[in-house]
């Protein structure tokens, strides 16, 4: 590559990184005009012209709650595109990444007196994936923690507050945060946004057993729970295990009818079998308790129940 177009490429990756998409894309015009078969800026200018469609999409959506949730589509749309490619040229993208969410991070951030408190938030959860995209783990553990506050126990919530806890080093927090958010409703975690190791992992995992999509995040705990990476037990309150012996009788019932969805329903009653099984041991309970919830997993996956008695 030629000084001058390695200085003009330069000068594009910053444009890029302050979220200028629109000017980076006037020097790339002007270096088409000499450069034709530079890998580099090929490749940026693909994802830079991505970048701007994207931008003109969003000014068109007047309602702000349905540009939040597309602003966050236009990412994951982006990424799959781009990201997992064959050809990919890391300092274009990541300065791509930088500037987009620095954007949709002033984007959001212009909204943080919503009064509903399920859209405050939603608004401060995605406040804290732009931090935390931008590598600012402690402002995105701030707003996710507040997000928490506001309305509590939301999967989508404790899980990007997991993932901020372990990409911070803070390991124990975050496999006690995963494991409720993947409890509490694994349908809402969204694992797109979701970077640290201990997700990678079992993502990889579930991968390898065959599960994607929905299914794997059902699946998720259950295997976070046989590997041991999901080995930090939380103490329930007499509340807390009043609703988990309800949820699995209302899912043994739901077992019974033929017609149910066991590809969904199977790993969520593993999952409260598990966690049943903690608060028992955890309780000291008998082990007429704790053998009658074996049998049950037993009965229900055989497999499962070797690979957790080991």
């Amino acid at each position: 590559m030629e000084l001058q177009t390695e200085q003009k490429l330069k000068e594009i990756l910053e444009l890029l990184r302050q979220g200028n998409p629109f000017e980076a894309q006037k020097i790339l015009e002007n270096l088409f005009e000499s450069v034709l078969d530079c890998p580099q800026i090929i490749l940026t200018n693909r994802y830079n012209v991505f970048w701007i469609d994207s931008v003109n999409r969003l000014k068109r959506i007047e309602d702000f709650i349905e540009r939040s949730e597309c602003t966050l589509a236009e990412w994951k749309t982006f990424q799959e595109h781009f990201f997992y490619a064959e050809d990919v040229y890391e300092p274009a993208l990541q300065a791509v990444q930088h500037g987009f969410f620095s954007n949709a991070l002033e984007f959001f951030k212009k909204h943080e007196d919503e009064k509903d408190s399920y859209q405050k938030a939603e608004i401060y959860r995605k406040i804290g994936i732009c931090y935390k995209k931008l590598g600012d783990y402690e402002n995105a553990r701030t707003y996710l923690t507040e997000a928490n506050r506001i309305y509590p126990n939301l999967g989508s919530v404790l899980a990007e507050l997991a993932d901020c806890y372990s990409l911070c080093g803070e390991d124990k927090i975050g496999k006690v945060l995963f494991r409720e958010a993947f409890f509490v409703s694994p349908d809402d975690v969204d694992m797109d946004f979701l970077d640290s190791e201990i997700i990678k992992c079992l993502v990889k995992i579930t991968d390898e057993k065959g599960y994607s999509g929905k299914t794997a995040q059902y699946w998720i705990p259950v295997y976070g729970v046989l590997t041991g990476i999901f080995n930090v037990k939380k103490e329930l309150s007499s509340q807390e295990v009043a609703k988990l012996k309800k949820d699995i009788y209302a899912l043994e019932n739901e077992n019974k009818d033929p017609s149910c969805n066991r590809e969904l329903l199977v790993p969520r009653l593993l999952n409260c079998y598990f966690w049943l099984l903690d608060y028992y041991a955890l309780a000291k309970e008998n082990n007429s308790k704790i053998s009658e919830i074996l049998l049950k997993i037993k009965i229900l996956d055989s497999s499962i129940y070797e690979s957790y008695i080991k």
